[in-house]
């Protein structure tokens, strides 16, 4: 009888210990920002919405707020007034990013005609670019972290910063040294299993840390390891995540406790390099 209650306390016990420590990995290979990096990084998170911030970047910000040398800035390109509630949502904003850690002074939200929170507009890259350019200027962006080519939830919005990104990156004007990153967006079927998600990543991180000394049929990759870079969040980073969504009072709506409770993105990032727009094209 006693049997039953001790197993579940052992592998609640073990699920929480696994659970505590955030953990990553950034390949040797990658130009996102490490704590291999000396100089002082830069690094611009690019938004399309007030609470894109709290419900999908959690982990990344949580980590990169441990690497010394590291200034995190936050760009926001519309003030979320798709319901008419902007002002309200450039609050919710603020005291958001308070709680993730972005610093008075290095966060901006932008409220301009062609970039209004709209689920059928797709933004225009040029515009997303030309937006964008005078703040990554202004505070020497060194690199810019944003959603990829699928916008996570396919938010044309999310979807736009994809591209206005690549435009960016090809501008004469830009700086040379300028990078990106855009989150990556997983299968549905893999979305929303929470904390699954966290310990597959944290296996496969533990595993390519030992890469060299395993065969290849189980390293999969013939020891090559983890091929991008992946932040795993602690218990501590998802409470501060959790913190950080509450703050938006005006958008909690059940389904966003659910999204809350289930998605993958409160647990793991994973990052794929963004490369310049072909010269003449703005995708």
């Amino acid at each position: 009888m006693l049997a039953f209650p001790f197993a579940l306390a052992l592998v609640l016990a073990t699920l929480s210990a696994l659970l505590y420590s955030p953990s990553s990995t950034v390949p040797t290979s990658s130009s996102f920002p490490s704590p291999n990096n000396t100089d002082t990084q830069r690094v611009l998170l690019l938004t399309a919405h007030p609470d894109d911030e709290a419900f999908f970047f959690g982990p990344t910000l949580s980590a990169l707020g441990r690497v010394d040398g590291v200034e995190v800035y936050s760009l926001c390109l519309s003030v979320g007034d798709g319901d008419g509630d902007g002002v309200v949502r450039v609050g919710e904003l603020g005291r958001s990013l308070d709680v993730l850690g972005v610093e008075e002074g290095r966060k901006e939200v932008v409220d301009k005609a062609g970039l209004k929170d709209d689920i059928n507009t797709v933004w225009d890259a040029s515009l997303v670019a030309h937006t964008v350019l005078p703040f990554v200027l202004k505070h020497n962006i060194t690199t810019i972290l944003t959603f990829d080519n699928l916008g996570i939830s396919s938010h044309p919005n999310h979807r736009s910063l994809y591209t206005g990104t690549r435009t960016l990156l090809a501008f004469p004007s830009t700086p040379p040294s300028l990078r990106a990153h855009a989150l990556l967006t997983v299968p549905l079927p893999i979305k929303y299993i929470s904390l699954l998600s966290a310990l597959q990543a944290k296996f496969d991180i533990l595993v390519s840390s030992y890469a060299y000394l395993l065969p290849a049929w189980l390293t999969g990759d013939g020891g090559a390891g983890v091929p991008v870079p992946v932040f795993v969040a602690g218990t501590g980073d998802w409470m501060r995540a959790v913190r950080a969504v509450v703050e938006h009072k005006s958008q909690m709506r059940w389904f966003r406790w659910l999204n809350l409770v289930g998605s993958r993105y409160f647990w793991v990032n994973e990052w794929v390099e963004v490369r310049a727009a072909a010269v003449g094209k703005t995708v």
